[in-house]
């Protein structure tokens, strides 16, 4: 019996939770969940390299292949690599320049907690939906958070598309060359191996601005389960009864037919002053 009950338990859940993603409310939330996944996980998963060559004019102190290495969240001032100062073996320790953790951390916080509040909504509309459309509160506070989270996407995902411009420009080989004391003087002959790929961290700011569209347009469905649309929606429908009800009445009454097919004249509720009453009276 306990295993039979459980079975009818998860029918049950099973059948509410394609239901529930019918609809837009749950549908767009489940997408929310997916799109936060992916926008953190390509910001906060990056790593990428850079590699620059200095030939010196003393061969054996030359480094063609120097490999610089960096990651999210991208505190350059702290990534430092060996090159050679072309001068009797001498290597110098030299600093990338910037520090980008501020706007790198705040998109990944704002998609982590988006991620987080996406999967708690889904498992509301799924077990509790109805007790969700009972209880005004609740589709209150969701509405408000949607709100909040819709503008907090879209300033994230903008300060984080300028700061990947600028650890761009920072991690640029030609740019990083200039760091290089040995490259500075003309008898040393500097240049770029390859560069970072950038797919991943471009990635992660397109899936910020999609979700921020997906936030933004889910505002819409969550207000429609809020008691300021469903109040507003009964206005104009008393309006029209009243409307409807007040042509219904009649300001005065008409004459009827009875079973019996003979007219019968109500009086009016106004009469004419000094006028015959009837036509027997003139005849």
């Amino acid at each position: 019996m306990p295993s039979s009950n459980l079975c009818v338990l998860m029918q049950l859940a099973s059948a509410g939770t394609f239901q529930v993603l019918k609809l837009p409310l749950g549908f767009i939330r489940v997408l929310e969940w997916l799109f936060a996944i992916f926008a953190f996980a390509t910001c906060g998963g990056y790593s990428g390299q850079l590699r620059v060559s200095v030939d010196c004019m003393e061969k054996a102190s030359s480094n063609l292949s120097i490999g610089i290495d960096f990651a999210y969240p991208f505190r350059l001032y702290q990534v430092s690599f060996e090159a050679p100062a072309c001068e009797a073996m001498r290597r110098d320790r030299v600093y990338l320049i910037g520090d980008y953790s501020s706007s790198a951390e705040f998109f990944v916080t704002i998609a982590v907690f988006a991620f987080l509040y996406s999967l708690v909504a889904t498992g509301v509309y799924v077990f509790f939906l109805n007790r969700y459309r009972e209880i005004s509160r609740g589709p209150l506070i969701d509405f408000v958070v949607t709100v909040v989270f819709s503008f907090m996407w879209l300033v994230s995902s903008s300060a984080w598309a300028k700061a990947l411009s600028d650890v761009k420009l920072a991690t640029d080989p030609d740019e990083v060359q200039l760091l290089i004391s040995a490259c500075k003087e003309p008898t040393n002959k500097c240049g770029s191996v390859h560069g970072p790929r950038w797919s991943g961290l471009n990635t992660s700011v397109v899936f910020g601005f999609l979700n921020f569209v997906l936030w933004a347009g889910n505002i819409w469905f969550v207000f429609k389960e809020t008691s300021w649309h469903k109040g507003a929606s009964k206005f104009p429908n008393a309006a029209s009864e009243k409307q409807t009800g007040a042509f219904n009445q009649q300001p005065y009454n008409q004459g009827t037919f009875d079973q019996s097919g003979s007219y019968n004249t109500q009086p009016s509720e106004y009469s004419q002053v000094g006028g015959p009453t009837s036509y027997s009276n003139q005849m």
